[in-house]
């Protein structure tokens, strides 16, 4: 298996590792990031990784474990505070968010990720601990419920419609395979081109796939849950660094961030300030820091990323 970790050097900078830290990577994926960061930290440092699906810790294990210095964790992160503080962490100095899809995922066809291999409609991060699947959302949801999924989480402007065709040919013949279904909505849907007039290199299965992803591993929920937890446990001082992939995960970043590198926290309408007036975060990166146009050719899955890091700068309530 092989992943090509993105904005490796930007994410050093931005955690700021330092010899004998307890570092958090909430998504561990295949230790591309953590090999980095347990040599940082060393022999006197921990590094905590986490990961959902099982196969990930494994392939990671055979990077890491020669270094003595790690705890892997299989488990959603939206559970992170609970676990890591079950391993006898109350607090840790850095926590790292890489929340792209790993490269074992689009890749092996029987994962159901990709429509551009034949495999079933999975799309499950941890199937030994997951019920819902892509197939249950394709065949099973409601027109309106589909296509509220389909809207919301791959912002698809043709939900309704493709919603409809899914569900008048699901009652001929139920979809089973991402080539199936990707093929189906390529061919219910227009061909998009660009100024020039040039056909989208985009599948146009592409934001339905998203979309499905994002149902059946409930990742916006997650991603909240596992922020608020990360806040708790952050020492003062303590850095985080979170690399998203699209704008529904993006936004949710920045806002959360920005909230909290708020000074007064109070709703507008009162007229005195009730809260401590400090805010718990400082944004270290104002603007996202995005790839450079090397890092994309080299890996063209950097293409989408950005970066935001904060530093915690007071405790929390």
């Amino acid at each position: 298996m092989e992943h090509v970790s993105v904005l490796k050097d930007d994410v050093y900078k931005y955690l700021d590792l330092k010899s004998g830290e307890v570092v958090i990577d909430a998504t561990l994926g295949l230790g591309g990031h953590a090999q980095g960061i347990v040599e940082l930290v060393g022999k006197d440092g921990k590094l905590i990784g986490f990961d959902q699906d099982e196969r990930n810790l494994e392939e990671a294990g055979k990077r890491l474990n020669r270094y003595g210095n790690t705890v892997f964790i299989h488990d959603n992160f939206r559970y992170l505070k609970t676990r890591v503080q079950e391993k006898g962490f109350e607090s840790v100095d850095a926590i790292l968010f890489d929340l792209g899809i790993s490269s074992p995922h689009v890749d092996e066809a029987g994962r159901g990720f990709s429509f551009m291999k034949e495999g079933p409609l999975d799309m499950r991060y941890s199937p030994e601990k997951q019920k819902l699947t892509a197939d249950d959302v394709i065949n099973s949801y409601s027109d309106q419920q589909l296509a509220d999924v389909i809207y919301m989480y791959g912002e698809e402007r043709m939900s309704r419609k493709i919603s409809r065709k899914i569900c008048e040919r699901r009652m001929v013949r139920k979809f089973e395979t991402t080539t199936e279904l990707a093929e189906f909505i390529e061919a219910i849907t227009p061909v998009k081109r660009g100024k020039a007039g040039r056909k989208s290199s985009h599948h146009p299965a592409t934001k339905v796939f998203q979309a499905l992803r994002i149902e059946v591993n409930d990742e916006l929920n997650a991603l909240k849950e596992a922020l608020d937890g990360s806040i708790d446990l952050l020492k003062v001082g303590g850095r985080m660094v979170v690399i998203s992939y699209h704008s529904l995960e993006d936004r949710i970043v920045k806002h959360f961030f920005k909230e909290l590198a708020r000074s007064c926290v109070c709703p507008k309408e009162l007229l005195v300030c009730k809260c401590r007036g400090e805010p718990v975060l400082e944004l270290l990166t104002k603007k996202p820091v995005v790839p450079s146009d090397e890092e994309i050719e080299q890996n063209p899955r950097a293409r989408s990323a950005k970066l935001r890091a904060v530093k915690k700068i007071n405790l929390t309530l």
